[in-house]
Formats: C-alpha cells, structure tokens, sequence
C-alpha cells in the first residue's frame, strides 16, 4: 500500500514528466502525448466520479466514507486531483485552522479566515503582545504547510498580520545600521 510521502513523490514525478512532455520537439509526438495524459485523466475521473455516486446512493453510512476519504491525506488528495473533493475549499481551510486552534493557542497567536473568494485564501494572523519574531515565522511556517496539504487546490494564500515587527521594543541591529550593512558584515 502506499503510503502519503510515497504518494507525494509520485505526484512530484507525474508533475516532472508532464513537464518534460513541453521538450518534445516534434509536435505531432507532444500532441499524442498530452492527449494521452488528459485523456487518462478524463478517465479516472469519470470512475472515481461513477465510484463515489455508488456509495453515495447506499445512504448515511455511504456520505460517512465518502467524508472519510476526503479526511484521508491520500484519497482526499486525489479527489483534490480530480475536482471531487466532498468539502469546498473554505470547509477544508476552516477544518485544518480548527484543528490548529489549541497550538496556536499556545503560542499566543490566533489565525482566522478574512476571506476565500475561488481559489485565493486570506487569513489574518495576530500574536499576543509577548511573542517574538521567531513565533511569527514558525506561526506562518505551521499555517502554510497546514493549508497547503487541506487545500493544494488553492490558488493563492495570504497571511496578514506576521509581517509587523514584534511589540517587545527590542529594535534589531539591522534595523539600526541598515540589512545591507548586517549582510555584508555578518556570516
């Protein structure tokens, strides 16, 4: 069975090849090709369409596995894939943001959805008063990977609110003496 990082790669390598299918320099082979590649994908995506109509008809328990596999890393991604992922995308970013709520907690932060407008998120993160500016980049870190795996169908991702320097006073000494000066005296 594969398993989520295994399934990572492959997609890595489909997107590689796929990619390569640009280099062919005859045009009639590129042409077959990528029609053979889309019609592939035409025709998992009308069976996995046609598989998850037939659970559906087998009622409550039928909707529970279809939200199953949704949840799941792996088919959840490839229903992605195929645009027939159960849960819209603000769904997906509000779930994964929830079930973030407890560690940002501890961090001092709080992160919500501004909007989700097709396939652009915005979120607004705020830190509390006593959190630095490492806890800013591991909250935007933990936010961006988070939302990325919920919803890799999304098109763009904004997070406000991390870019404002830390409340504590403490002034850096790039800040002082300008970045190119640390740049250039610094390892």
């Amino acid at each position: 069975m594969i398993d989520e990082k295994d399934f990572q790669k492959r997609i890595q390598k489909v997107g590689e090849l796929v990619n390569q299918l640009e280099q062919i320099t005859d045009p009639a082979a590129r042409t077959a090709a990528k029609q053979l590649v889309q019609l592939l994908m035409e025709l998992h995506g009308a069976g996995l369409e046609r598989m998850l109509e037939v659970v559906y008809q087998s009622g409550e328990e039928g909707i529970r596995i279809i939200d199953q596999l949704g949840r799941d890393p792996l088919s959840g991604s490839l229903l992605i894939l195929y645009g027939l992922h159960p849960e819209a995308l603000q769904a997906r970013v509000e779930r994964k943001l929830e079930e973030l709520r407890s560690r940002f907690f501890k961090m001092g932060a709080e992160v919500r959805i501004v909007s989700v407008n097709g396939g652009e998120v915005r979120l607004r993160a705020s830190l509390d008063g006593h959190s630095c500016g490492s806890t800013a980049r591991t909250v935007q870190t933990m936010v961006e990977e988070a939302i990325l795996e919920a919803a890799p169908d999304l098109t763009s991702l904004v997070i406000e609110g991390l870019e404002e320097p830390a409340k504590s006073g403490f002034v850096g000494v790039e800040a002082l003496l300008g970045s190119s000066f640390a740049q250039r005296t610094l390892p």
